[in-house]
């Protein structure tokens, strides 16, 4: 999307200066126009940021596709009929079409906002900004003369970008990044995935589910996503394995090239043995990093965080007190409903119209894989490294009607509560069908510090997979339909305190 031509903003003055338009960015500009105030919002590159292109969208679109495929073969298959297949030019298409949706749906509100919006308070503007002062940004423009914006306030959302190693040469065509997936011209026959954490296990998924693709994955932990309870971990583990994807567990990459028109590398096991491996392709997935290069922070003195790799801030805000940062450069948890709460936050406390700080606590989480994985507030993990006594019930979806009736039994609940009269929850884990939307109720519960009493006394939908949710706290209130000491399998509920686990039906 074209600037409007007609809005002169250089030398112009606003109340707030947004550098980035991801989802973050974008919330603050908006939460800015709520407020009255005068914005603009800069972008360098291309508007909706990786919250479209190369992130979180494309990812979840291909996984959505993937799982209709591999749910229609897994019916098929009983039958005795050749597998269903979709070409990559249908998935690419399939992709685009989404990108192509959401992208027209920012750029037809931005252009209808910055033609109508009251007193001319919003102004959108395609350049690359840097920091001059800490209250001056400069823009430069492809094509135009470079501008100065004077500003009372600069929110710094510049998001993030794939890490990369510096001895495995990145091309984004045979060594690719998630930034990359878009530039495969067809289903690679194998790839291996350099790790295992969130976005390695989805892309394994995803490439898992077509079922055209043998997939490698490499762990250096002993098992993936280790940051997860083990039993969510073994059910997920067990699914990829199942799908025929090898995952190398305590391995540590060697080395990793491009040789004969594919990729070979080498790993090394914790007992010493070495494997040689040879791919059409490889995907990094090391995390990301923010993007900070040439935003001229050193100008105005913004510093970065101790460890040196995010912008430094206190509830939002940087070193220098009209300067804030959101989004994935503020170090936090790198999701977009995160950057879009912290945007909106940055904005409400820079006009003081928040006094709380911005909590954590009951951000939920969504990790695409098979099954579904969803969580907010603690987990079982965490609270035995931390020392906390809690209580934990956990239900599996084989005794929830909805899930019986969707054929779809893999997976449970569990949730965490303090281990006192009140019961307050701490957490929840949710594996398998409908798992994101059953989390909510939990996620609110969490957020106004209640215990589990509410949730056990409402009337929920029948047939429903929220249903095995009231099961649960009515478990942990010795007032269950079935009894965890008779389905002992399937049910269980007990305390966790210093570190032993004890058994309370």
């Amino acid at each position: 999307m074209s600037d409007l031509k007609p809005v002169n903003i250089d030398n112009s003055h606003f109340d707030v200066c947004v550098i980035g338009a991801g989802p973050a960015g974008y919330a603050a500009a908006m939460r800015a126009v709520d407020l009255g105030k005068r914005v603009i919002l800069i972008e360098k590159n291309k508007l909706g940021g990786a919250g479209i292109y190369d992130g979180a969208l494309t990812s979840k679109t291909l996984w959505e596709l993937s799982e209709k495929v591999t749910h229609i073969n897994e019916v098929i298959h009983r039958k005795n009929i050749p597998d269903y297949e979709v070409s990559w030019k249908e998935v690419q298409r399939t992709v685009a079409e989404a990108i192509f949706e959401k992208k027209s749906q920012y750029s037809i509100h931005l252009k209808l906002l910055q033609t109508q919006a009251s007193e001319k308070l919003f102004t959108y503007c395609r350049g690359k900004a840097q920091l001059i002062s800490e209250k001056e940004v400069r823009v430069t423009r492809e094509g135009y003369n470079e501008i100065s914006v004077n500003t009372d306030n600069i929110v710094l959302a510049t998001g993030s970008s794939p890490r990369k190693l510096s001895d495995i040469d990145v091309d984004e065509e045979n060594i690719l990044t998630s930034d990359g997936i878009k530039n495969l011209e067809d289903y690679p026959r194998s790839i291996v995935i350099l790790g295992a954490g969130v976005i390695g296990c989805e892309y394994a998924t995803i490439f898992a589910n077509f079922g055209k693709t043998k997939v490698y994955l490499i762990d250096r932990a002993d098992r993936i996503l280790p940051f997860e309870d083990k039993d969510v971990v073994d059910i997920v583990s067990a699914n990829l394995q199942k799908k025929g994807v090898t995952i190398h567990q305590d391995a540590s990459l060697i080395r990793m090239e491009k040789k004969n028109g594919g990729v070979e590398y080498e790993i090394e096991y914790t007992n010493g043995f070495k494997e040689i491996i040879q791919v059409d392709k490889a995907l990094l997935s090391v995390g990301r990093v923010p993007n900070v290069n040439n935003l001229g922070l050193e100008n105005v003195g913004v510093k970065m965080s101790k460890r040196g790799v995010h912008i430094g801030d206190d509830d939002t805000r940087t070193n220098i007190d009209n300067i804030y940062a959101v989004g994935d450069v503020s170090g936090h948890i790198a999701l977009v409903n995160v950057g879009e709460v912290e945007g909106r936050h940055a904005v409400e406390k820079m006009f003081n119209q928040s006094k709380n700080r911005l909590s954590y606590d009951n951000i939920s989480t969504i990790m695409f894989l098979n099954p579904e994985v969803a969580g907010v507030g603690a987990n079982e993990q965490y609270c035995v490294k931390n020392n906390i006594s809690v209580k934990v019930v956990k239900l599996n979806y084989s005794v929830i009607t909805r899930a019986i009736a969707m054929r779809s039994t893999q997976g449970f609940f569990k949730i965490i509560v303090a281990d006192d009269d009140e019961m307050k929850i701490l957490g929840m884990r949710a594996v398998g069908a409908h798992a994101s939307s059953a989390i909510q109720s939990v996620a609110l519960l969490i957020q106004m510090n209640k215990g589990i009493e509410e949730l056990s006394e409402m009337v929920h939908p029948h047939p429903s997979i929220t249903e095995g949710i009231q099961e649960c706290v009515r478990m942990l209130l010795n007032k269950s339909v079935f009894k965890p000491e008779v389905f002992q399998d399937q049910l269980s509920c007990y305390r966790i305190k210093d570190g032993v686990k004890t058994y309370l039906h």
